[in-house]
């Protein structure tokens, strides 16, 4: 048994912050059914940089595909949601108002739905504007702490959809906990803006606590003294930090370093970071001298925090995420590919791919028969363009 069986959640979403939250829910074991056009997301057929939206965020999920700017479309969509614990939707502000699925409307019809709105914003001056993640990190001060002084850079990721995701997935799961008590479901939302407040609060109290701007990521001002990458023998290199008194106790131990551990410049944390002009180009001097295994294996052994200088595609022969169940293989567009689990365990499992991405009204039949339709009805509706069926 996971978690959320018996929960069936009705998604509207695309791209990537909808969809993360409903993967969420998915992997833990909810019944998500994704409604999408008679011709499928448009995730589905994105490229380049958006090639894995689909394949990463769709697993564990049904299809089913349905013109909602029919009314007989939109009828089984709403028969469809007075069986539902859960809607989510990320599209513009309004858009299923203006198809009959507002808030307001099936808490009428479903009292006891959890209503779950993935927004650009939360409700204030800006909850108008369309978002997306590049936004909200521009306006947000992330790319400005991501980037160089005088040039903001997007993180190398969908960050803040898939935190805004997450966030709305933990609101979810708060609100079925409270329905447990009241019986009634409500309206929760989540939005990339706040969220991005979120990331960047730490620099926000900084900021506060010492009236100080802090530099972006980029400017070398860590609160840690020895937090660095640094050149090891043969070319590699590696990340470093001692971050803690006792660790800087034993590296210096462990290398040999009785020069610096007694030098009362370097006591304490705080005054080896007011030191690192000089030390750091010490310490490269050290670390030069021994190649990047024998260099790890060393920094491991005497409990270092310390990484290889990876690229994403190197995760994909990772020891590590091999040997725990981190990769679920998955299809997509023809092929076999690997793509991350869920970065949580529950007793020590790994959560499983249950079924890959679905196909395009994959699951119609099952849903449709499930609501009451016969064969004849089911064909007739593909007929008429009211639902897609997928090629046997």
């Amino acid at each position: 048994m996971l978690p959320l069986e018996g929960v069936r959640v009705v998604e509207f979403a695309h791209m990537v912050m909808g969809p993360s939250c409903g993967l969420v829910l998915a992997d833990l074991g909810a019944e998500v059914i994704k409604i999408e056009p008679l011709k499928g997301d448009n995730t589905r057929r994105l490229e380049h940089a958006g090639s894995g939206f689909f394949p990463v965020f769709n697993r564990n999920k049904k299809s089913l595909a349905v013109d909602l700017q029919q009314p007989e479309g939109r009828k089984i969509v709403l028969k469809l949601l007075s069986t539902a614990d859960v809607l989510t939707e990320n599209f513009r502000p309004g858009a299923l108002d203006k198809l009959g699925f507002s808030y307001a409307r099936l808490k009428e019809e479903n009292p006891r739905l959890i209503y779950c709105s993935l927004k650009g914003f939360l409700p204030g001056p800006y909850e108008h504007r369309p978002a997306l993640d590049e936004v909200t990190q521009m306006m947000g001060g992330l790319a400005y702490m991501t980037g160089l002084p005088d040039r903001p850079l997007r993180a190398g990721s969908s960050v803040v959809d898939i935190m805004g995701g997450t966030f709305a997935a933990v609101a979810i799961l708060a609100a079925l906990r409270s329905r447990e008590s009241t019986g009634r479901g409500m309206l929760v939302t989540s939005a990339l803006f706040e969220s991005t407040a979120y990331l960047v609060a730490q620099h926000m109290a900084q900021f506060e606590i010492t009236g100080e701007a802090p530099p972006p990521m980029s400017v070398k001002r860590p609160a840690w003294g020895v937090y660095d990458i640094f050149e090891t023998a043969g070319g590699g290199r590696l990340f470093i930090g001692v971050v803690t008194d006792t660790q800087w106790e034993a590296f210096c131990r462990d290398f040999g370093l009785v020069d610096l551990f007694e030098d009362s410049r370097l006591r304490t944390n705080g005054q080896r970071a007011k030191e690192r002009a000089w030390l750091i180009p010490r310490l490269n001097e050290l670390t030069r001298e021994h190649p990047q295994e024998e260099l790890a294996a060393r920094l491991e052994a005497i409990g270092m925090p310390f990484a290889p200088i990876a690229k994403p595609w190197d995760l994909l022969d990772d020891p590590h995420l091999n040997a725990s169940g981190g990769l679920l293989e998955t299809r997509a567009r023809g092929k076999t590919i690997r793509v991350p689990a869920l970065p949580v365990s529950l007793d020590g499992e790994r959560l499983a791919k249950r079924t890959d991405p679905p196909r395009v009204g994959e699951h119609a039949r099952e849903l449709l028969e499930s609501l009451g339709c016969s064969q004849q009805e089911i064909d007739s509706l593909r007929d008429r363009g009211i639902v897609a069926l997928p090629q046997p």
